[in-house]
């Protein structure tokens, strides 16, 4: 008869308690409460349909985890919204309190009670902070003016880099990089690939960004941030600009984007190369926003080629859970 030493090369540890790291596969007798457990998978990466926004709007900046996201700014056709919405993991509310000034193509970081927008149309080297109930128009200045930047951070520790100085004499793609202290913007070493409509997720010293638009065309490239220098790293399976992003330096989540035409794609970052889920958004789009983590995202607001949409969507990565093994 087969044993399970035999057939894996490793016999199933006699502990008295459960491991504190326990691996994917691994088995174990738990001597004190005297049953066999077994780590596993119990859920797949997926997709599901979260509450619907109040203003559906395009280009918008947000923030949060995927119970606690805050989403303001942005645009539908002519019409600028300003307006703020908190989402609790169900639904979105109003907040009374707006934006100070009409923009879009804005990011944001931080969380649903301590934000700070950057970079827009309107404004474009406005900051404004987020309280947790109203926006304040932030004195200190960004040095790049422009549209479409990407950014990490949190309030008090943000990083912006690559966006777009709107159409003109000086109009270009940028790579430049500038650190926030809650009050005031420095700059920091550029960029290799100068890039707007990117994705950027991480910290201010420990940061990465993604594809975006790079005229002619659309670029896939990845890059990374230690606090004083970028490198450049394995490319995104798709291409895109406009899409959204969640997680860390070393564990990101990409989703939607312009290909160009709006998609659904979505990819996951394990620090040194992209992999494709099968599985994408219910709604293609792009000029969209998110938040969270790798494992527990959310996406919201964006173009579908049409119109500004508010589609929500609740991702779930691979989840593990020790499980007892039962006979029966």
């Amino acid at each position: 008869m087969a044993t399970y030493y035999g057939t894996y090369g490793q016999k199933v540890q006699y502990l008295a308690s459960d491991p504190s790291d326990p691996q994917i596969g691994q088995v174990w007798y738990n001597s004190t409460s005297a049953v066999l457990k077994v780590r596993q998978e119990v859920a797949t990466n997926a997709w599901a349909s979260g509450g619907t926004m109040t203003n559906a709007r395009y280009g918008a900046a947000g923030f949060g985890t995927q119970t606690a996201a805050l989403v303001a700014g942005g645009i539908n056709g002519p019409t600028y919204k300003p307006q703020t919405e908190l989402y609790n993991g169900t639904s979105w509310t109003a907040n009374p309190t707006g934006m100070n000034a009409n923009k879009y193509a804005i990011f944001g970081v931080g969380t649903q009670t301590a934000g700070v927008a950057f970079g827009s149309d309107g404004s474009p080297n406005q900051t404004e902070l987020w309280n947790g109930s109203s926006w304040t128009t932030n004195p200190g200045v960004m040095a790049f003016n422009g549209e479409g930047m990407a950014g990490a951070g949190v309030q008090t520790a943000a990083l912006a880099f690559g966006g777009f100085r709107p159409p003109g004499p000086l109009g270009a793609n940028s790579n430049k990089t500038e650190s926030f202290n809650g009050s005031t913007w420095t700059t920091n070493p550029n960029m290799n690939t100068a890039r707007n409509s990117l994705g950027g997720c991480g910290t201010q010293t420990a940061a990465l960004g993604f594809g975006g638009n790079a005229p002619p065309g659309i670029v896939g490239a990845t890059e990374s941030y230690n606090g004083s220098s970028w490198t450049t790293l394995s490319s995104m399976n798709t291409a895109r600009g406009g899409l959204a992003s969640a997680g860390t330096q070393t564990l990101a989540l990409a989703f939607g984007g312009d290909t160009p035409g709006a998609t659904g794609a979505t990819e996951f970052w394990n620090g040194s190369s992209w992999t494709s889920n099968p599985t994408g958004l219910a709604t293609a789009r792009y000029s969209m926003a998110g938040c969270g983590t790798q494992t527990v995202a959310l996406a919201f607001s964006g173009y579908n080629g049409t119109t500004g949409v508010g589609a929500t969507e609740e991702w779930t990565g691979t989840v593990t859970e020790t499980k007892t093994v039962t006979v029966s």
